[in-house]
């Protein structure tokens, strides 16, 4: 049976797999979701527990693609995409006491979360693409993380142009050549003067154009790109099967986009047993403050030692908040709206309840967030990165209302921002050796300012039409 993908503001055509990966933000402004969930029995999910990765990949995705990736396909796709990991378990789990796990996420090329779906999204754009004989423009925006998996993802696909917005002055060193010293004629790295809702706002309005999106063949990497949400819901399933064999487990999920803690509600809502899904936020705590007030008011972007997370519009939670209103577009767009008019809205009481009755939160300052990180180190030897430490910190703040066991998600390698792992216990990470190759090559990257004009205009003197 073929899953079918509805915008969450209902207006857009409803679109198959292939549809919604290539186009990325549906037209309406909305963002895809599926119109129904598999659903996994426990026993089948228990079962996964002495599975591979791949065979677990391969079991939990079949049912969202086919038929438009026949299953021999998908599992090429799914060989070729983890190829590229350095732990043979993809996404390790490690224990650091009776009743907490972190689940590593970093063991991809770029040495971050977004590896896991990014891998595989490049090459699934690739087969699409061939299939048709077609080009695409792909546009994103970028806090640190996403822009160099994209890059890593894409760089050198000869059908697929690659511009990634990021903020000047966010990214930490790595992050930022990660980006910028990649030698591909298809890849281009853009600082924009300003923040990364600045970013994410060109890409919206550029998707949000149709002279644009039609012009361009524009699609996005972001995790507004249903794929990337899909891919990410796989070691929800892996994780609670090793860690909870069949009972519910709780997560802890550091938060910025909302992307990665929704492919935990979407692991859910296939049957995944879960017992409550934290939010872990830093200063940034606009999702926190939601959670507690059902009031989403954005209060200016904050710079701090997790800058993955210095987001204040969370693009994903669109998603949810389609759920909450009972899967009624018009009612996400009212909501939608008054978040770009008024600069808030509110949901009704009931709605705040329902969230709650899965969701719960708590934030980090940068003071807490390198306590954690010696806390941890001291306890343990183990090394958090700032963004990891951030979701442990908040595993222990809510330490009353996560029932065992508890799963934090370490989303990326500590050796990304070795000034604060220096700073926090006076150890310099080791520097894993794909990354140090890439660090003396030289950067490419053009400064524009925050506007669409400057970046269409850029993209215009590139892009082969």
């Amino acid at each position: 049976m073929t899953i079918f993908y509805q915008s969450t503001r209902g207006k857009a055509p409803e679109l198959d797999l292939r549809g919604v990966t290539l186009t990325g933000l549906a037209s309406d402004g909305g963002l895809y979701v599926p119109k129904n969930w598999p659903e996994f029995s426990v026993a089948e999910i228990l079962a996964m527990k002495d599975q591979t990765y791949l065979q677990t990949a391969l079991q939990v995705l079949k049912p969202f693609v086919t038929p438009a990736i026949p299953e021999v396909d998908l599992k090429r796709l799914l060989q070729q995409a983890y190829a590229t990991f350095t732990d043979p378990a993809i996404t390790p789990l490690k224990q650091l006491d009776d009743r907490h796990w972190v689940l590593e996420l970093f063991h991809g090329p770029t040495l971050a979360f977004k590896d896991v779906a990014m891998q595989l999204l490049g090459h699934i754009f690739e087969y699409f693409l061939n299939q048709g004989g077609e080009r695409m423009t792909v546009i994103g925006a970028t806090s640190g993380d996403t822009g160099s998996a994209a890059i890593a993802a894409l760089a050198g696909r000869r059908n697929i142009d690659v511009f990634i917005l990021y903020p000047n002055k966010g990214p930490s060193d790595i992050q930022r050549k990660q980006m910028t010293c990649v030698d591909a004629q298809n890849v281009h790295a853009v600082a924009i003067e300003g923040s990364f809702d600045d970013c994410q706002a060109i890409v919206k309005a550029m998707f949000n154009d149709e002279r644009l999106r039609t012009k361009y063949s524009l699609s996005a990497v972001n995790s507004i790109n249903w794929l990337r949400i899909l891919a990410q819901m796989v070691y929800y399933f892996v994780a609670a099967a090793k860690v909870g064999a069949g009972k519910p487990v709780s997560f802890v999920v550091p938060t910025g986009n909302f992307g990665n803690i929704y492919a935990a509600y979407g692991a859910m809502k296939c049957g995944v047993p879960v017992s409550k899904l934290a939010v872990a936020s830093n200063r940034n705590d606009i999702l926190t403050r939601f959670f507690n007030s059902g009031l989403m008011k954005p209060d200016g972007v904050h710079s701090t030692l997790s800058p993955s997370m210095d987001i204040q519009i969370s693009s994903n939670f669109e998603r949810l908040l389609f759920d909450l209103c009972q899967r009624n577009g018009a009612k996400v767009e009212a909501l939608m709206n008054d978040l770009k008019n008024e600069n808030e809205f509110k949901v009704a009481p009931v709605q705040l309840g329902d969230a709650r009755q899965i969701f719960t939160a708590a934030c980090a300052d940068d003071a807490l967030t390198l306590k954690t990180i010696q806390d941890v180190y001291a306890e343990s030897g183990y090394i958090l990165d700032p963004h990891s430490a951030v979701g442990v910190a908040a595993s222990r703040i809510l330490e009353r209302e996560l029932p065992d066991p508890v799963i934090s998600l370490a989303c990326a390698h500590p050796a990304k921002f070795p000034d604060t792992i220096r700073r926090a216990i006076g150890v310099t990470p080791e520097v894993p050796p794909q990354v140090a190759a890439l660090m003396q090559k030289p950067e490419r990257t053009t400064l524009l300012p925050a506007t669409i004009q400057a970046v269409e205009q850029f993209m215009s003197e590139r892009v082969s039409l």
